[in-house]
């Protein structure tokens, strides 16, 4: 008996510690990304760095776990494609606007993909929203609102690609949402990939960019990686903490991403970054604890059990762009 009791007290804390684990680590690969891509020279493309990601991500899936089946068999195959299309445009916008801005800023207004996935799914899937839930989203426009600073100049263009990013992205989430329930992430993320190959590929091809350094070759390269294991440890995490919490986890990685931007990369940090940035995490931070109530009504309850990453079952694949 005290054997057993011991047991479940390993697993407890084995679950308490994997989940944070996973999610944080996913936060800190995604950052990385998102400095890979500001590193990288001006004369890479959003539609040159899309490609490499897409393509390089459909060579590693493949290559991983590929070889004994085929990983495009999936479920419900246009919502798959659109779900590609729309995570497509959501990853294009991005890297323009971290092209176009800090890359703190950026992504802090990109993160506000939260709050239109739970619009989408109050439209797509019939989710209610109450009035707390509301005033969350509000919050959020306004944290949006005090980062724009409303000047005709370039920075205006890349604030609203960054908000055009963060609704691609919510929509996304929504879509992702629905397709989980009969397909598994490694499917839905082969469709991203595949998907963003194709929209990207006209313009690569007719102006491709290759790495002639070094280091361009080691900035692709991360982007990749990153890109693909933080994807991985985002939804193995989701098997061992609520929906919620890893919400809560990942928003993480605009903090990692905001301090190399101002320690390393000069990024300015105004009064409007950190008044935008806590109304928007703060807010989406709170619109998941309330969502999360909901959840617990509906026996939403992490799930240790592990089951296949490319397989059906349980598995919340809930990818970001």
């Amino acid at each position: 008996m005290q054997n057993y009791n011991l047991k479940r007290r390993v697993a407890a804390l084995d679950a308490g510690v994997a989940g944070p684990l996973f999610m944080l680590s996913a936060a800190l690969l995604f950052a990385m990304l998102n400095i890979c891509i500001k590193l990288l020279g001006p004369e890479f493309s959003p539609w040159d760095i899309a490609f490499y990601r897409s393509f390089g991500g459909m060579v590693l899936l493949q290559l991983i776990f590929g070889r004994r089946r085929n990983i495009f068999k999936g479920h419900n195959m246009p919502l798959l494609v659109i779900r590609g299309c729309v995570g497509a445009v959501a990853f294009l916008s991005m890297v323009m606007a971290i092209r176009l801005l800090p890359v703190s800023t950026a992504m802090v207004i990109f993160f506000t993909y939260p709050a239109f996935a739970a619009v989408f799914s109050f439209i797509l899937l019939k989710e209610g929203i109450n009035r707390y839930e509301t005033f969350c989203l509000l919050l959020v426009l306004v944290g949006a609102g005090v980062l724009f600073d409303f000047r005709l100049t370039g920075n205006l263009a890349g604030q609203a690609i960054a908000l055009v990013g963060g609704v691609f992205a919510g929509l996304a989430m929504t879509l992702i949402q629905k397709l989980r329930r009969d397909n598994g992430s490694v499917v839905i993320y082969l469709y991203f990939c595949t998907m963003c190959a194709i929209v990207a590929a006209p313009k690569y091809l007719m102006n491709p960019t290759f790495p002639t350094t070094a280091v361009e070759g080691i900035l692709i390269l991360g982007i990749i990686l990153s890109s693909l294991t933080a994807q991985l440890l985002m939804n193995q995490g989701f098997l061992y903490c609520r929906g919620w919490e890893g919400g809560v986890f990942m928003s993480s990685e605009v903090v990692f991403t905001a301090i190399v931007g101002i320690s390393f990369l000069g990024d300015p940090a105004s009064w409007r970054f950190w008044l935008g940035g806590f109304l928007i995490l703060g807010s989406i931070t709170l619109l998941n604890r309330l969502r999360a109530a909901k959840g617990k009504e509906d026996g939403d309850e992490p799930s240790v059990s592990a089951p296949s990453v490319a397989g059906r079952g349980k598995t919340e694949a809930k990818e970001i762009p």
